[in-house]
């Protein structure tokens, strides 16, 4: 593959949209220092500038109480209680580490559900929608004015507040139907703009894309508040994948004419034959990585978001959750597949949007299991002792390219090997990946690139993420895979996986500088020439 950056090609913006902010676990984790070390640690060395997680109204965050909890005599449950305290403490730690919150304003205590359903993950949060939608209105009221009083009506005023997580999926997320959701998002809106009309609020938060034109035409039918747009966008979805029709964004998945009762006859033949007993090993066997599994296209993010941008019209459109893999435990999600695939799509979408968010910033996570194992397929860019994987290797080359953006077309990201570059001061930065959806072990192949200078560069060097390089996973393994990692052994492997520059030799004649190199599957190349 041959590709040349001619010396008169426009320039553009470098728009950094997956800065806006990275996705985490649930609220209660925001309470613990390694969490909070490594967010800081993602904003000072990423320039990610918010984070947004789940269930900060979850029970476990006590801010709905009553005293037959702590004594079971007649008459107690009337005496209760709101308690914004932990959340406030949460908040604190994401100001501390130098960001802010994006706010998700779920999931519903269970004391004012309607049904207390919870949902499927390790936490329980409940999913239910409120008994009465006026004393809804009410608690986020004073939950606004809680945080207004904590921290001045001006910086609450910069934290955009979203209505509930993936509405759209049951069971998992939320108990009701769509309409259900629409009528929680307009008793939210109401009761937000009612304390500070300044204060900004946006849904629909939905899985793959979907729901967006539904819910801004009840919005436009209802005249209700909506100051910006929000959807997620995943490649591999164990629930449904999506395909872009239109306007019409459903997902479409099938479980191709097996029934439930056989899948789970199925799956239990697989689990009894599993020599590994861990927790781990029967997760990936009932939840395999669809990405790998099946044929699955890489685009869906960039001919998605292309769609919901016409949707959202003129407002602000926020991607806040997006990743390669929505499977989690998938091995590959610890492999440097998820850098290639996000670094590609990054690139690919920055037209569609405003801001994003990358889904985890850390293994730090608990939606289905605290795993024991230090690299299990956790959504994070850092494994839960902090390690950078390849994908964080991978979102440092974007944050350390300059801001302006040589316009090598559309079709320079299109093929399996795809290239950007980008020009600052004296350097210019080319970054050179190899994306496919399936690791697959194929030979390597050269790629040529070629770059008109006026002047011979003083120097070219280059930082790699292959096999050999930003590969903590394998590091990991040839130590045999240990659960538990000392603080030695994690700054060991930290030190001999990090991603460091190296000379590269280039030629240059007749004012045509040419770099030559051979890449594998997935793997992501960041020059700089000086």
């Amino acid at each position: 593959m041959e590709f040349t950056i001619s010396a008169d090609l426009p320039r553009i913006p470098n728009k950094k949209h997956w800065q806006f902010c990275v996705g985490s676990g649930h609220a209660l984790l925001a309470l613990r220092t390694d969490y909070v070390k490594q967010l800081k640690f993602i904003h000072d060395t990423l320039g990610i500038e918010r984070v947004r997680f789940h269930g900060i109204f979850d029970d476990d965050m006590r801010t709905v109480c009553s005293l037959s909890e702590l004594f079971p005599a007649p008459g107690a449950e009337s005496f209760t209680e709101e308690n914004f305290r932990a959340c406030g403490l949460a908040y604190d730690n994401v100001l501390d580490a130098g960001m802010k919150p994006l706010v998700e304003l779920s999931f519903m205590p269970k004391k004012m559900s309607r049904n207390q359903v919870d949902g499927v993950f390790y936490y329980r949060p409940c999913i239910d929608t409120p008994a009465d939608h006026a004393a809804w209105a009410g608690y986020i009221q004073r939950f606004l004015r809680f945080l207004i009083h904590r921290y001045g009506a001006e910086e609450v005023r910069s934290w955009p507040f979203e209505v509930w997580n993936e509405p759209d999926l049951p069971v998992v997320f939320f108990s009701e139907d769509r309409e259900a959701y629409f009528k929680l998002y307009e008793t939210t809106a109401r009761a937000i703009k009612a304390v500070d009309p300044q204060l900004k609020v946006g849904g629909p938060a939905t899985s793959g894309s979907k729901w967006v034109s539904s819910f801004l035409a009840y919005c436009r039918e209802h005249t209700v508040p909506v100051d910006f747009v929000t959807t997620h966008q995943y490649a591999g979805d164990p629930i449904g994948g999506v395909e872009s029709t239109g306007d019409n964004l459903e997902a479409e998945g099938s479980e191709g004419g097996e029934s439930w009762l056989e899948r789970m006859q199925r799956m239990g033949e697989q689990l009894a034959a599993l020599p590994d007993r861990s927790v781990l090993a029967g997760l990936r066997t009932i939840n395999p990585d669809q990405t790998e599994a099946t044929d699955m296209p890489n685009d869906n993010f960039r001919r998605n978001s292309a769609v919901v941008r016409r949707q959202a019209g003129e407002l602000p459109l926020y991607y806040t959750e997006w990743n390669c893999n929505a499977g989690f435990g998938a091995y590959t999600n610890d492999t440097r597949k998820v850098a290639a695939y996000d670094v590609k799509t990054a690139l690919d979408v920055t037209d569609n949007l405003d801001g994003s968010s990358i889904w985890c910033f850390s293994d730090i996570f608990e939606e289905l299991h605290p795993f024991v194992q230090e690299f299990h397929g956790g959504f994070g860019l850092l494994s839960q002792s902090g390690i950078p994987k390849p994908v964080y290797y991978g979102m440092k080359l974007l944050a350390d390219a300059p801001d302006t953006r040589l316009d090598l077309g559309p079709e320079a990201t299109d093929g399996e090997i795809g290239i950007a570059a980008f020009a600052g001061g004296n350097e210019t930065h080319v970054i050179l990946f190899r994306q496919k959806m399936k690791n697959l072990d194929l030979p390597k192949e050269e790629s040529v690139i070629r770059m008109e200078l006026a002047e011979k560069p003083e120097s070219v060097t280059v930082k790699r993420i292959d096999e050999e390089h930003g590969n903590p996973l394998k590091l990991w393994e040839e130590m045999g895979r240990p659960d538990y990692l000392n603080r030695a052994e994690v700054e060991d492997l930290k030190q001999r996986s990090a991603v460091e520059s190296e000379n590269w030799p280039f030629t240059w004649e007749d004012g045509v500088l040419t770099i030559r190199a051979s890449l594998g599957v997935n793997d992501v190349y960041g020059f700089v020439i000086r």
